[in-house]
Parts: C-alpha cells; sequence; structure tokens
C-alpha cells in the first residue's frame, strides 16, 4: 500500500503555483521527486553507488533529461515508434542541470551518480527545462547523497520592459532577453542566455531578480527535506593521502613547475617540460624510497605522485597569475590573443571565413539553402521548423589528440548552441528567403573556439552577402581567487580555463550583449567582482570587433555568383491555385522552363512564394511569370497577347497566363475586315490594350489596332473615336 506522499509549495509568481512531491513513484531510487506546474509533471530521481571503483580519481556524474512524447499525448515520428537518442533539446537540458549540480558533490566524492530527469505530463503553456533542475536539486535533497548545498534554476525574461521569472511559452516569444540562472540561496552557480544586444546592467539585473526567486525555491526544497526526515547524509570512503609523498613531490618540482609556467609560451612545448618533469620526478622518488635499479615504484605511489604534482602545477600557475600578474604565455590579464582572420577564404562555399586567435582557429563556411532545408526542432509540445542552423565540430587533431571519430557530443552541442544563440540575434527577419546553415570546423584549440565560432560565423555571414546589420565577436573570461584577492582574465587559454574558478563566455555586438554562458567554480562571487568581468569583457569584445570591421565592414551587396538565388513574393490567397494550376501543371511548367525550385505555402491567409535557383536569369524569368499569373489587369494596360482561338467574330487570346480576352474582328486592324483568314493565325503573337469589360460577363476586351499607327489620309470610324 503506498504511503501518504510529502508535499512542499510555493509561487513563481500570482497565480502560478508549484507543487513538489516525494513518496509516490519511484521509491526504491535514493531520492525521487514529482514537480508540478499546471498540467506539466516532470519526475526526478537519482541513484549514487554506496562505493568508488577501484582507482576511480575523478566524479562520475551522469544527468540525462528526457521528454516522453505520451506527455503531451503523441507518438514519436521514428521508424520504431518510441523515444531514442536525446535530442539536441533534451541534452542542452541536461547540460544546464549539470553544470548547476556537479559543483554540489565534495571534492573527494567519487561514487557513480545517476540523475534522470523525465517530462511525463506536458503543458503546452509550461516550458519544462526551468523547472528540470528544481526536480533534480529535490530528488538530491530528500536522498542522503552527500551534496553540500541545495540549489535551483529559474529563466529570467524581460517582456514589454518588466522582469518575468518562468514565463509562459506564449509570454516568451515578446522578450528581448532571456536567462537562465542556477543559484544556492548564498551564491550565484551558473548563467546561460541570450538577448537582442542588453546592456551589462540589465544582466545584472535579471541575476538579481532570477537569485531572489531561487531562495523561495530553496526554502520549499528543505522544507520537503525536513518533512521526509532526512537527518544526515551518508559516509563515504575518502582517498587516502600521503602528506609525505606530496611534500617530496612539492620539494622536488616546485621551482622546475615555476620556471616553466613563467618561460614556456607555447600550449605543447609548456606540456612537454612539464612531462619531462614528471618524468625526473618518477627517477627522484626511486631514490627517496630506496627502489633497487630495475625496478619501478608501486602503482599507488606513481598514481599518488601524479595527482600531487598536478595539484603543485595548479597551484604555482594560480599564484604566478595572482601575485606577478603573468599568465602562462606572457600576457597581460586583459589582454586579447593575435587575431588573424579573412574572409572568401574557400572558393565553393556560399560564404567562408578562416578566424585565428592565439592558438584557437576556426574555419567557418555558410551555405545559403531553400525553406525545404529548413530543420524540424521537436519536442514532446512542439514541433518547428527552423531556418538558422549551426553546426560545431572539433576533431581530435585540433588538440593534437588521437581519438575516435564519433557523432557529436554534448559539448559540441553545447558550443553550437551558445553560437548560434548569439548570431541568431542579428539574422535578417522573416522576410529573408533563406535557409542558412553555418558549420564551424575547429582546426586549432587552446581555450574558447566557441567565441572563435561566433567571430568567424558572423565574418561568413557577411561573406556570404546575409544581410546581418551588424558583427556579432565573443570574448572567455576566467577568474582566479585567493583569500580576498582576485584577477580577471581576458581570452583565456585551455588551461587557465581549467585551473580558474569561472568560465564565463560573452558576445556581442557594439552595442549589447547577444549572449551568455557564465559557469562559476567558488562560493561568495560578488555582484561587484561580476560587473567588473563584464566590463573588461566588453572592453575585450570591442577589441576583436574593430579587427573583424577591418576584415569586412559590412555584408556583401549580392550572394556570390556560385551562390543560389532566391526570392519570395507574397500573393493574395485566392491567387495560390492559380500558381499550382490543375494538379500542379502550371508550377510544374514554370520549374521546367525556368531551372528553379519554387515553393508556396499559406501564412497568415496569404500566399508565400519562394523560387529558388542557381541562375539568376531563371529567377527572374519565374519571378515574371507568377507576377504576370497574380498581376490583375487594369484597363488601358498593354500586354503582350498570344492567340489561342478564332472565331468568326474575332480572336480570343491569352495575355496574362490564365487569362484570356477578345479581340473582336473590328479591333484587328484599321481595314474593315470580313474574315481573319489570312490575317491572323492561332499562335500568333501580338500586343494587345485592355480596353474594356464585359459589365454582364466580366470578360476582357482588347484591342490591337489602337496601337498601331492610322495609315495616312485615313479618317478614324466613330467608335475609334471614342477610345
Amino acid at each position: 500500500m503506498l504511503t501518504q506522499p510529502l508535499q512542499s509549495k510555493f509561487n513563481i509568481r500570482d497565480g502560478h503555483e508549484v507543487i513538489i512531491e516525494t513518496g509516490r513513484l519511484a521509491r526504491q531510487a535514493d531520492g525521487s521527486v514529482t514537480v508540478r506546474q499546471g498540467n506539466c509533471v516532470i519526475l526526478a530521481t537519482v541513484v549514487a553507488n554506496r562505493e568508488a571503483k577501484e582507482g576511480q580519481s575523478f566524479f562520475p556524474l551522469t544527468v540525462d533529461y528526457q521528454e516522453k512524447f505520451a506527455s503531451a499525448g503523441r507518438i514519436p515520428g521514428s521508424f520504431f515508434k518510441r523515444e531514442a537518442r536525446l535530442n539536441d533539446y533534451e541534452i542542452l537540458t541536461s547540460r544546464l542541470i549539470d553544470r548547476a549540480l556537479r559543483p554540489l558533490f565534495p571534492d573527494d566524492y567519487f561514487c557513480e551518480v545517476q540523475v534522470l530527469v523525465t517530462l511525463v505530463s506536458s503543458d503546452a503553456e509550461v516550458l519544462p527545462d526551468a523547472l528540470a533542475c528544481l526536480a533534480a536539486s529535490a530528488a538530491l535533497a530528500v536522498s542522503d547523497i552527500p551534496i553540500q548545498e541545495i540549489i535551483s534554476e529559474v529563466r529570467v525574461a524581460r517582456i514589454d520592459g518588466q522582469f518575468v521569472v518562468n514565463p509562459l511559452r506564449s509570454e516568451l516569444a515578446n522578450a528581448d532577453f532571456e536567462f537562465m540562472v542556477a543559484a544556492t540561496d548564498k551564491n550565484i552557480m551558473m548563467v546561460e542566455g541570450e538577448a537582442k544586444e542588453c546592456s551589462e546592467d540589465d544582466l545584472i539585473k535579471a541575476i538579481e531578480v532570477g537569485h531572489e526567486a531561487i531562495r523561495a525555491q530553496v526554502k520549499a526544497q528543505q522544507e520537503l527535506r525536513d518533512l521526509k526526515g532526512v537527518k544526515g547524509k551518508r559516509e563515504y570512503s575518502k582517498p587516502s593521502h600521503s602528506e609525505e609523498l606530496r611534500g617530496k613531490v612539492d620539494a622536488f618540482a616546485k621551482s622546475k613547475v615555476d620556471a616553466v609556467a613563467k618561460g614556456s609560451h607555447s600550449k605543447h612545448d609548456r606540456s612537454d617540460k612539464f612531462n619531462a618533469i614528471f618524468v625526473e620526478l618518477i627517477e627522484h622518488l626511486k631514490v627517496e624510497y630506496n627502489i633497487a635499479e630495475g625496478l619501478s615504484l608501486s602503482d599507488e605511489i606513481k598514481k599518488w605522485a601524479k595527482v600531487y604534482y598536478g595539484d603543485l602545477q595548479y597551484y604555482v600557475v594560480r599564484d604566478m597569475i595572482l601575485n606577478d600578474k603573468v599568465r602562462l604565455d606572457g600576457r597581460k590579464l586583459d589582454e586579447v590573443r593575435p587575431l588573424s582572420m579573412e574572409v572568401d577564404a574557400l572558393p565553393s562555399p556560399h560564404g567562408a571565413a578562416l578566424f585565428t586567435r592565439g592558438e584557437t582557429q576556426s574555419l567557418t563556411t555558410v551555405t545559403l539553402g531553400t525553406p525545404l532545408d529548413s530543420l524540424l526542432i521537436e519536442s514532446a509540445a512542439v514541433s518547428d521548423y527552423s531556418k538558422f542552423i549551426l553546426h560545431y565540430n572539433f576533431p581530435p587533431f585540433s588538440t593534437g589528440e588521437v581519438k575516435m571519430m564519433r557523432g557529436p557530443g554534448r559539448r559540441e552541442v553545447g558550443h553550437g548552441n551558445l553560437a548560434m544563440r548569439s548570431l541568431r540575434q542579428m539574422m535578417p527577419g522573416e522576410d529573408f528567403p533563406y535557409t542558412v546553415r553555418i558549420v564551424s570546423d575547429i582546426l586549432e584549440s587552446n581555450g574558447s573556439s566557441s567565441m572563435a565560432t561566433v567571430c568567424a560565423g558572423s565574418l561568413a555571414l557577411m561573406d556570404a552577402g546575409v544581410a546581418i546589420p551588424k558583427h556579432v565577436s565573443g570574448v572567455a573570461m576566467g577568474l582566479i581567487s585567493k583569500e580576498g584577492q582576485f584577477a580577471i582574465l581576458t581570452d583565456i587559454l585551455g588551461d587557465e580555463d581549467h585551473l580558474g574558478d569561472m568560465d564565463f563566455k560573452v558576445t556581442g555586438t557594439r552595442d549589447g550583449i547577444c549572449g551568455v554562458q557564465m559557469d562559476i567554480k567558488v562560493d561568495g562571487l560578488s555582484m561587484d567582482v561580476m560587473r567588473q568581468a563584464l566590463a573588461q569583457a566588453k572592453r575585450g569584445r570591442l577589441h576583436i570587433l574593430d579587427a573583424m570591421y577591418e576584415t569586412i565592414g559590412q555584408a556583401r551587396e549580392d550572394v556570390k555568383p556560385h551562390a543560389p538565388r532566391m526570392i519570395k513574393l507574397s500573393i493574395e490567397k485566392e491567387f495560390i491555385g492559380a500558381v499550382i494550376g490543375p494538379g500542379g501543371k502550371v508550377i510544374q511548367e514554370m520549374q521546367r522552363e525556368t531551372g528553379t525550385t519554387i515553393n508556396i505555402e499559406e501564412v497568415n491567409g496569404r500566399g508565400e512564394v519562394s523560387v529558388f535557383g542557381t541562375n539568376k536569369e531563371g529567377v527572374q524569368k519565374a519571378e515574371a511569370w507568377i507576377k504576370s499569373i497574380v498581376a490583375v489587369p487594369n484597363v488601358g494596360d498593354v500586354y503582350e497577347a498570344v492567340v489561342k482561338t478564332i472565331m468568326p467574330f474575332g480572336a480570343f487570346v491569352e495575355f496574362l497566363p490564365g487569362k484570356q480576352g477578345l479581340v473582336h474582328i473590328s479591333e484587328i486592324s484599321h481595314k474593315r475586315l470580313e474574315t481573319l483568314e489570312g490575317i491572323v493565325k492561332e499562335g500568333d503573337r501580338f500586343k494587345v490594350k485592355l480596353i474594356g469589360t464585359d459589365p454582364k460577363t466580366g470578360k476582357f476586351k482588347l484591342s490591337r489596332k489602337i496601337l498601331i499607327p492610322k495609315p495616312e489620309g485615313q479618317r478614324p470610324r466613330p467608335e475609334e473615336s471614342n477610345q
């Protein structure tokens, strides 16, 4: 028999109650909760192994967010009709949860932890990603897994000038920025989002608003934990350390590591020298422990020597930056690495740019496609198409490594999404006819390849003739802090990312921020430090933008000669059938005759026609053809007509596609004609003028003779003088 479930409640805002419940579902998990808002229900479970694996030296946390299609009353569209691998939206939501949860666990906790978050009931108006991290944290809170703090995560958007926490889906469409904020009741942990050129002050205000809402959610989780009676956290075996061995490692290697850190500015040179010191260290330890010639140190000593040597590098480099204001590559704290960039870097792509910053390099291409190339983005509640796609690739050679080539991992999906959201802010509106795909191939990497993707993507878009109004650049910031001291680093290296206390990526134009991704690894980061980091990031961003504008100052006026041409026409709804023709006859003939691809659909009560082709003349011919079909004949206009039928009283001609009228025998020539035989035959072409319509039938009356000069001396007939 099920026990009575326990509940805790809070209001996100007036009329929007959230209920956290435990004790009813998935009771064999270490922790299990449901979070409900409206009809949206999320189930979160967490299970942790009791012991770490033998030799485990890192924390193995796995977070998976998945949406069940049944939650929205839908059946998956795949061949197998079941949920398969996580889609990009689910991966991105999983990353949001993972990055917020990971710092909660003790540094010496190496037991495997699995967090599964599942959307089991969908509400079309409630965005589940804003509740997913709350559910994961609540599941940990009601378990005995040894987390250090409780957190939550909210979305903050600005809608009509007002800050809104966890807006509904329909409300979010009107937002000019949105940020996901994760925090404990005291400290910010993670920020990610996009904006239409917001200011640094706006971002700070959004974080503060989000943090205030998170405090109420943390309190609700604490209440639920108390209701369940969770008294303490489970014990776990901690790695055994040898301070004696640590001392021997420090004594031998500290000065050597310091010399390499200050004297080797190349990534690979520094790595080689650090590795050489470790080889020397092992030989030194054999002497220290009286190991006989030909014998080796025990695996246990080697393992811990490697750990302590890594710790030594960590502390030496951090102290060097804090005390000496010297970075690994010799730069000042606020200095951007040397920049090199070019556009039109490849002959065949529709747009291409090569962007190099220090030892990080992106080769980015732009491809222009038709609306048929748009990407289907599907979640449980919504299916939509995107005409802007960005893919980020990180091959192993970019870091000088050998690895298996597999599909894009979560890191690639996350980095590509940040770049896509940043560049999307400058993309032309819905009237822009092309589907645009950007592909960033990272050829070298030593820090902030996602920001290189933003810069290279902006350059490539302008090179392709995509009418973005401004360049977007990005810079990655770092932070080193210790006992009240701190140093903010601009354009961090890979090693500085690893040893730093913050990874803060900011993208934007000269006029404001377009994208943010921030992970904080320390407690108590003040808003004053964050403001300084944002101000320093702006200076770095503007420095890179200046170089980008020198490379290409504005988008090319036209696409490249080998790029496809596309135009978009808006027509009255009633003409859609005329353009398509019976059984598609007309549109197929147009495509065949002009060598184009024509797509037509009804949007907002009008017909949207897209014409796509590789030949400019063909596109123009198709455009003129469509315009002639939908043209409304006006009395007095002149047309090129084709004779379709000869009758005793005149000729029926087609003067616009699908539109015919009568040229009466009296309107063929200034001479009086008894018959048209020998004068006009079917297939003849001549210009005609629309002189009127029959008021009863609406049929068109046309004249040929009115456009022909009268023979000299011939008096006009009475009917001619009235025309």
